[in-house]
């Protein structure tokens, strides 16, 4: 019998669940609701209910405004559109269109467990359909390229995941990127094999250990925060979080970090796509794995990583002067491949 301590080789996904992003089934959107006064900017022009092929709904924010094209902006894990308002404000002061989404799981999107606050995933695949689904909404709303991508935390790998799908996109730019998850060496065996153990024991859907129903911004004072170094942003995601309470999310599941370590595994080993890319990675990064991000960083032909001094986790909503650096070093990333 194998052992479920160690990871098992990984098994051939299939087609259902690795659908092709070219694939474009028809696109029938509604109004979905956007909480503009909690939001970190100006409100999208269209927030739309989307349906991934699975029958799951999203939710999208689609600011259209710009003519140098479109940023497809993947959010992280327990992230929603609203929290990410005032990067699109930055991107669009550079001339990019924006548009952001709830993954299935967190945000408004459908929650995936009877507990809602349990992130959750079947699949890691299963974020693709959710990526596909956005990209199929682009041509209704006038926003067919070029494309771009800028993608953070869970979001790096579900955008790494993508572009090795065949995502059409100029350039990648990433935030810190979950190509592995920060924990001890000594942790990483137990994680393996828990959430293995768990998954097939029909268990998945506990919490982490030491997890729960609490949202992180709510449960950490400002005070060594693993997110940001700036109080002002992280006192909006607290009130983002307060005012609507559908928005928040607590600990992932046992299936969710399972899915997760194999994910970052398999793009760990698969050459990086040739297209320019550049990330963006804090010196105090305490989330996802460092020195995961700088192996696959170093490989990438003419990628480039970026040690911010001093910044945690979440660069987009960092010290002004660190959002500032970011913004601009996207617009030269992506005005160089126009």
């Amino acid at each position: 019998m194998a052992n479920p301590a160690a990871p098992t080789p990984d098994r051939p996904l299939a087609p259902s669940l690795a659908p092709s992003l070219a694939a474009a089934p028809s696109f029938a959107p509604s109004p979905a609701p956007f909480h503009a006064a909690v939001a970190g900017g100006p409100a999208p022009e269209h927030c739309l209910w989307l349906t991934a092929d699975d029958g799951v709904r999203l939710r999208a924010g689609y600011w259209t405004a710009g003519d140098r094209g479109t940023v497809l902006l993947l959010p992280g894990r327990s992230e929603y559109v609203e929290k990410y308002a005032g990067a699109a404000a930055e991107l669009a002061a550079r001339g990019y269109a924006t548009v952001a989404t709830d993954w299935r799981g967190q945000g408004l999107a459908d929650r995936l467990l009877p507990d809602r606050d349990t992130g959750h995933v079947g699949r890691f695949m299963d974020y693709q359909r959710d990526l596909r689904a956005v990209l199929n909404s682009l041509p209704a709303l006038g926003l067919e390229g070029p494309h771009y991508l800028l993608a953070h935390s869970m979001g790096g790998a579900i955008g790494l995941r993508a572009l090795h799908q065949g995502l059409a996109v100029r350039a990648a730019l990433f935030s810190a990127p979950m190509w592995g998850i920060a924990m001890p060496r000594g942790m990483r065996p137990l994680a393996w094999g828990l959430s293995y153990a768990l998954r097939h024991l029909g268990l998945g859907a506990r919490y982490t250990p030491g997890g729960g129903p609490a949202t992180y911004v709510l449960d950490a004072p400002f005070e060594d925060n693993q997110l940001t170094t700036d109080p002002e942003m992280y006192a909006m995601m607290q009130a983002q979080v307060r005012a609507h309470p559908e928005l928040a999310l607590g600990s992932p599941s046992m299936r969710w970090l399972n899915e997760a370590l194999r994910e970052c595994r398999q793009l760990r080993r698969l050459p990086p796509p040739p297209l320019p890319m550049q990330t963006f990675l804090g010196s105090n990064e305490r989330i996802v794995s460092a020195a995961a991000v700088e192996a696959l960083a170093a490989r990438w032909p003419g990628g480039r990583l970026e040690r911010v001094p001093g910044a945690e986790h979440e660069i987009m909503m960092e010290q002004p002067a660190t959002r500032a650096r970011f913004f601009d070093a996207a617009a030269d990333l992506f005005g160089a491949q126009a």
